[in-house]
C-alpha cells in the first residue's frame, strides 16, 4: 500500500509539474510586487526542494570545486528544468546565500504559491582559484582577480558538469544568472558577455567589479534582440549604488529594455532576498518588456551628498527627498528654486519631498528657524555670495561630463599677492593629461571666469572643467590645453566700470604673467582664449575686446551689457568697435556667444548686444542651449566652445 501511494504521488506531482511548464508559456510576466511578510519562512506544510552539494572537476582551477544545488519539490528526470545560477559578494563562498538569504525556502513559498516555473538553482564559489575559502585579506589581489577567472570556471567547467548531472536545457534560453555584490558584478559581466549562454541576468547591488556600461553593452541593438531579461536592483542606502545607477542611464540612453527597481535599504540581505523573490518569478516565463518602466525606483542618495549619507535622495521623476535631525527647532524649510515647508515627526526628524527639478546643478540651503544654512549632509559651494549647498540632478545628456576611464589632468591652485588688489589671491590651474611628463609640450591657454556671487571655485567645482576638457581630449576633439580658473572679485560694485578695469589690470598685469612664467604655455594672441558666464562675460567683453591683440578666442555665456545699468559702458565700447571694426575682425579667430533660451535672465540684454554687432559688422557666432542661467548650461557651453579653440 505504502509503495502504490508512493508511486502515486510521484505521478501526481510530475502531472502538476508538467501542467505548471505548460501554463508559465501561455502567460507573459506580470509586475512583480516587493516580497511580502513571511516570504522567507518555513511553511512546513507545503512540498520542500533539496539542497544538495556538488563537487565537480575544474581544469579551470585545476582541482574540484564545490557548489551548491537546489532541485525543485518533485523534481524528476523525466522532466526539464532551467537553470539559475546564483552567485554570492566578495566575503562569501557557495553557502553564502544559503546562510544569509534561505533561498530554498523563498523559492518552496513561491512554488507553493503557484507563482514559480520550476528551475534548477546553482550556487557555486565564485572564487576560482584552488584555495577559494574566503578567509585572510579578502580584498587581496589574487583572490579578487579569482572572481574574473570565475567566468572561464563557469562557463568550462561547472555548466558542462551541471547539464551532465542533471535534467536541465542546454540552451540559453533556459539558462539564468543573477548575484549580490561582488556576484552582481559577475552576473552583468558574465551574463552581458556571453548572451549565447544567457539570456536571463539580474544584478543585486553590483560592486565595482561590474565592468563600465560601454563595455558590458558594445553593441545596444544586439543586447536588446538577445535578452528575454535584465533586472538591476539596489538599496537606495546603498553606498554601491553608483554602479547600478550608471548601468541603467546608459541602458536607458541605448534603449535597452531592463527592470531598474531601487528599494529603500542598505548592502545587505534584506534587499538581496527581496531581488532573488522577485527576480525568480519573472524567469522563464513570456516577457513583456511594457511592465518594465512600471517598477517603482525609491530615491537614491545624491551624488554630492558628504560620505554615506543617505539623503537627500533623488526619485526617478527628479524629485529630491530631504530628512534631516533637528530636535530642536521650531521651523525648517528648504530653499530649492522655492522655499519647501518641512514636517517634524515625534522623534525629531524633518521631512519633506520637493517638486520634480530640471536635470543638473542646484543651489539650495536650509533655512532653520529663519536663518539660513548650509546642509550639512551635502558638498558645498561658494555660490550666492556665500557658501551653499549643491546638489545634482542626474542629467541623461551630461556624458560628456562624467568620469570616465580616460587620461585624466590635474587641478592646481596657484596662490599669489596681487599688486593690483594689494592682497594674496588664488586661482585654480586645469593641466591637461600628461603635462608633467612630457617636459618639452608647451600648451594654449583658457581663462575662464565665473559669474556673479561666485570665485575661482566655480568652473574648477560646479563646472566640471577637468572632466569635460579630460573627456574631449580623449576623444580628440578638442586640442590638450591649460586651462585658469582666477577670482574675478576684485572688490567694488560688480557690473561698474571701475571693477572692469581693475579686473583687466589684474590679468594683463598679473594673472598672464604668473601663468606665463609658471607654467609651460604658447605666450601670444594666437594661443590665448578668454571666456566667463554672466558677470565673466562682462569681463571678457570688456578686457578680450579692448585687448584683441592679446586673445584671439572669445566666449560669452549668457551675459550682454545690462540694459539700461550699462549703457555707458556697452555705449563706448560700441564707439570704440566700430572705430576698430578690422583689427577686432582680423585679430578675433571666434567671438563665440551663447545663451540659455530664452528663458535665461540675459537673453534680452544679450539680443540688444548683438544687435549692435550686426550693425557694427562685427563678426560673431551665436549658440543657444536650453535650460536658463544654470550650471547645465555653462557646462555645455565649456563644452562646446573649447573644441573650438586653437585649431
Amino acid at each position: 500500500m505504502k509503495k502504490t501511494n508512493k508511486s502515486l504521488f510521484v505521478k501526481i506531482t510530475v502531472l502538476f509539474v508538467s501542467l505548471s511548464a505548460y501554463a508559465f508559456d501561455g502567460f507573459a510576466q506580470q509586475i512583480v510586487s516587493s516580497a511580502p511578510e513571511g516570504f522567507d519562512v518555513i511553511q512546513p506544510a507545503i512540498p520542500h526542494g533539496k539542497i544538495d552539494t556538488l563537487i565537480y572537476s575544474s581544469k579551470t582551477v585545476g582541482n574540484n570545486r564545490k557548489a551548491l544545488v537546489y532541485t525543485p519539490p518533485g523534481y524528476t528526470k523525466q522532466l526539464k528544468y532551467p537553470v539559475l545560477y546564483l552567485l554570492h559578494g566578495i566575503g562569501g563562498d557557495e553557502k553564502e546565500w544559503l546562510n544569509g538569504g534561505n533561498p530554498q525556502v523563498i523559492l518552496d513559498n513561491l512554488y507553493a504559491a503557484g507563482k514559480l516555473a520550476p528551475m534548477v538553482v546553482i550556487m557555486p564559489n565564485g572564487r576560482a582559484m584552488k584555495d577559494d575559502r574566503a578567509i585572510g585579506n579578502i580584498m587581496d589581489k589574487d583572490k579578487v582577480q579569482a572572481f574574473a577567472t570565475f567566468e572561464k570556471d563557469l562557463i568550462n567547467d561547472l555548466i558542462p558538469f551541471v547539464e551532465r548531472r542533471f535534467s536541465v536545457y542546454k540552451d540559453r534560453e533556459h539558462r539564468a544568472i543573477a548575484g549580490l555584490s561582488m556576484g552582481g558584478g559577475q552576473a552583468l559581466n558574465f551574463g552581458l558577455g556571453n548572451l549565447n549562454k544567457f539570456a536571463w541576468i539580474a544584478g543585486f547591488s553590483s560592486a565595482p567589479n561590474t565592468k563600465m556600461p560601454e563595455v558590458l553593452v558594445p553593441d545596444p541593438k544586439k543586447t536588446t534582440a538577445m535578452l528575454k531579461l535584465l533586472f538591476i536592483s539596489c538599496g537606495a542606502s546603498d553606498n554601491l549604488i553608483i554602479n547600478s545607477k550608471r548601468t541603467h542611464d546608459y541602458l536607458t540612453k541605448n534603449k535597452v529594455p531592463h527592470i531598474y527597481f531601487i528599494e529603500p535599504g542598505f548592502h545587505d540581505f534584506k534587499v538581496w532576498k527581496n531581488g532573488l523573490y522577485m527576480f525568480s518569478q519573472l524567469l522563464f516565463k513570456p516577457v513583456d518588456t511594457t511592465t518594465f518602466s512600471k517598477y517603482p525606483v525609491a530615491g537614491a542618495p545624491a551624488s554630492t551628498n558628504i560620505g554615506s549619507g543617505g539623503y537627500p535622495q533623488i526619485t526617478d521623476d527628479h524629485k529630491v527627498v530631504f530628512n534631516l535631525s533637528a530636535p530642536n527647532a521650531h521651523s525648517v524649510q528648504v530653499d530649492l528654486g522655492r522655499k519647501y515647508d518641512m514636517v517634524k515627526n515625534e522623534k525629531g526628524r524633518w521631512t519633506v519631498t520637493t517638486d520634480s527639478l530640471g536635470e543638473g546643478f542646484h543651489y539650495y540651503s536650509l533655512i532653520i528657524d529663519g536663518l539660513p544654512v548650509a546642509d550639512p549632509a551635502s558638498k558645498s559651494y561658494f555660490g550666492m555670495g556665500r557658501m551653499a549647498s549643491g546638489i545634482e540632478i542626474p542629467f541623461s545628456k551630461g556624458d560628456y561630463y562624467a568620469l570616465k576611464d580616460v587620461p585624466h589632468g590635474e587641478l592646481r591652485i596657484k596662490k599669489y599677492y596681487s599688486k593690483v588688489t594689494r592682497s594674496w589671491r588664488q586661482l585654480y590651474v586645469y593641466t591637461p593629461p600628461f603635462y608633467d611628463a612630457q617636459v618639452n609640450e608647451k600648451y594654449p591657454v583658457l581663462y575662464i571666469l565665473h559669474g556673479g556671487g561666485e570665485d575661482e571655485t566655480g568652473w574648477a567645482n560646479q563646472g566640471k572643467t577637468d572632466l569635460i576638457l579630460d573627456n574631449l581630449i580623449a576623444a580628440q576633439k578638442a586640442k590638450p590645453m591649460i586651462i585658469v580658473m582666477p577670482s574675478a572679485n576684485v572688490g567694488g560694485a560688480a557690473f561698474g566700470e571701475a571693477v572692469l578695469k581693475t579686473f583687466e589690470s589684474e590679468l594683463k598685469e598679473v594673472i598672464i604673467p604668473l601663468v606665463e612664467s609658471t607654467y609651460r604655455t604658447k605666450a601670444d594672441a594666437q594661443n590665448r582664449a578668454l571666456a566667463g558666464l554672466s558677470m565673466g562675460g562682462m569681463h571678457t567683453l570688456y578686457t578680450g575686446i579692448n585687448n584683441t591683440d592679446k586673445f584671439a578666442y572669445l566666449g560669452v555665456f549668457s551675459s550682454g551689457w545690462v540694459v539700461p545699468r550699462q549703457n555707458a559702458i556697452a555705449d563706448l565700447q560700441y564707439i570704440g568697435m566700430k572705430n576698430n571694426r578690422e583689427k577686432i575682425n582680423t585679430n578675433l579667430k571666434q567671438l563665440w556667444i551663447a545663451m540659455g533660451g530664452k528663458e535665461d535672465i540675459a537673453y534680452n540684454n544679450c539680443q540688444i548686444m548683438m544687435d549692435k554687432f550686426k550693425a557694427l559688422n562685427i563678426n560673431f557666432s551665436y549658440h543657444e542651449y536650453p535650460g536658463g542661467h544654470t550650471w547645465p548650461v555653462w557646462r555645455n557651453n565649456l563644452y562646446q566652445f573649447s573644441s573650438t579653440l586653437f585649431k
